[in-house]
């Protein structure tokens, strides 16, 4: 009873011994007489322990600047990986004769690259596997930054060596809704006075312009285009005749511009928009001839999005209104027509905004202000009656732009959820036309017929959400 004690007690003693000096977590590949059970995969700058069933006196690697390698017993061999590729062990028994070739593949450690991959990217589904001495990253991931932080730590891992087959997933499909308005406030004021001399109908002396187009000291009387009124007065004093001539001017004006371009484009995408048209500009050869550049004119947007991380999206801009200017235009003289100018509102920015987001890119206050006055010397100065011998003019001009734009994740719906411009206009027939004088008939159900029932004095058109 005792002797049998003694030997359970031996026995769990060596199982404990056995353990304590060989940790469960190593590697061991085994090695039997002329094959090896498998190939030996080792992690770059990890070691695995091989061991032979027989014991053996000689070993080599074919490529020791993949793998190294040390005996630890006539039956154990210590093999670390060095370098990512493929290596051969060879083992040799007492007597010369060959135990075994060991194919050996030492790959780049990815236990540690899917530890940090985890930490830093939680919740997305990437699978990592090795292919030759590189990384291969599958799966999805739920935006293109996500996708550049893997591909970034995949790289310290394996540099240059990392294939990507990772997909994004989400929608990857931007509106660009931009809107251009412009505000132009205008006001003028003149008051000018012009005074006219003659001796028995004969002009002495005139100033301002009083004699301008037909006015004479007698007879009616023309005011200047821009004028909105005058007043003329006179006298004679014996052979001497006078006569003062009193014009006003006042406008206001105000100009409006308004524009909202919609253009959709995919994530990482260029698209392009123009509501407008191109205008031909004349210029000269080098054969001394004429040739024709055109220019394009009108509601120009251009950019390129990209969806970084779920909703949020940067956008790279390029937005410009653009209209004719013929009053400062370019006369060649001659009977060649002008050639107008451009008149341009344009800007270009990169900005990063969440999905329904507004940002104002560009902004523009402008307030012009003139005023002149003349007169005649000393006279004009004088209180009161200066005034009929003084012209003066005020003038200002304000402009207000604000160019905003507003991005939106889209998908594509069916093609019976979308009402078209013309959906609401139909073509009357003759009955409708010459009975009833109706020139355009609308659709009576559905979506187009909803927006048939809009009247221009209410909201219409096509508005894109």
């Amino acid at each position: 009873m005792n002797m049998k004690r003694l030997l359970v007690a031996g026995y769990l003693g060596a199982i404990l011994a056995s353990t304590a000096l060989t940790p469960v977590s190593a590697e061991v590949l085994r090695v039997m007489q002329g094959q090896a059970t498998e190939s030996l995969n080792v992690p770059m700058n990890r070691a695995v322990v091989v061991e032979s069933e027989v014991p053996f006196a000689e070993l080599s690697i074919a490529n020791p600047g993949i793998a190294d390698i040390s005996t630890l017993s006539d039956r154990s061999i210590y093999v670390l990986g060095k370098a990512p590729g493929r290596t051969t062990l060879t083992l040799l028994s007492p007597d010369g004769q060959l135990i075994s070739n060991v194919d050996v593949h030492v790959t780049p450690d990815i236990a540690e690259f899917k530890e940090r991959l985890q930490q830093i990217l939680p919740g997305e589904s990437i699978e990592v596997r090795t292919a030759n001495d590189g990384i291969v990253l599958s799966g999805q991931v739920s935006s293109t930054a996500k996708l550049d932080r893997a591909l970034d730590l995949a790289n310290r891992y394996a540099p240059d060596r990392v294939s990507n087959l990772m997909v994004v997933g989400g929608i990857q499909q931007v509106m660009l809704k931009v809107r251009f308005a412009e505000m132009n406030r205008t006001i003028t004021k003149r008051f000018g006075s012009s005074v006219a001399l003659g001796d028995s109908g004969g002009l002495v002396g005139e100033t301002g312009t009083f004699l301008s187009g037909t006015n004479g000291l007698t007879g009616p009387i023309t005011l200047p285009e821009d004028s909105t009124g005058g007043i003329r007065f006179g006298g004679s004093i014996g052979g001497l005749e006078f006569a003062v001539l009193l014009e006003a001017l006042e406008a206001k004006g105000m100009v409006r511009t308004l524009a909202e371009p919609n253009l959709t484009a995919l994530s990482g995408q260029e698209a392009k928009f123009l509501a407008g048209g191109e205008f031909p500009v004349p210029g000269a050869s080098d054969g001394g001839g004429i040739t024709i550049t055109y220019r394009p004119f009108g509601v120009e947007l251009n950019f390129i999005p990209v969806v970084v991380d779920q909703d949020i999206i940067n956008l790279t801009i390029n937005a410009a209104v653009s209209s004719l200017d013929t009053a400062n235009g370019y006369d060649p003289g001659g009977n060649a027509a002008v050639i107008p100018a451009f008149k341009k509102r344009q800007t270009s920015t990169t900005v990063e905004m969440r999905d329904g987001d507004s940002f104002a890119i560009a902004g523009l206050l402008q307030d012009d202000f003139r005023d002149a006055a003349s007169q005649l010397p000393w006279i004009g100065d004088l209180p009161i009656l200066g005034a009929l011998f003084r012209s003066s003019e005020y003038q200002r001009s304000q402009t207000e732009l604000v160019i905003i734009v507003t991005p939106h994740l889209v998908t594509p719906v069916a093609g019976e959820a979308l009402a078209l411009p013309t959906d609401r206009v139909r073509i009357p027939t003759e009955r409708e036309l010459f009975l009833f004088g109706e020139v355009a008939k609308g659709p009576k159900s559905g979506a187009a017929g909803e927006v048939a029932r809009q009247d221009f004095s209410s909201s219409y058109g096509y508005v894109m959400e």
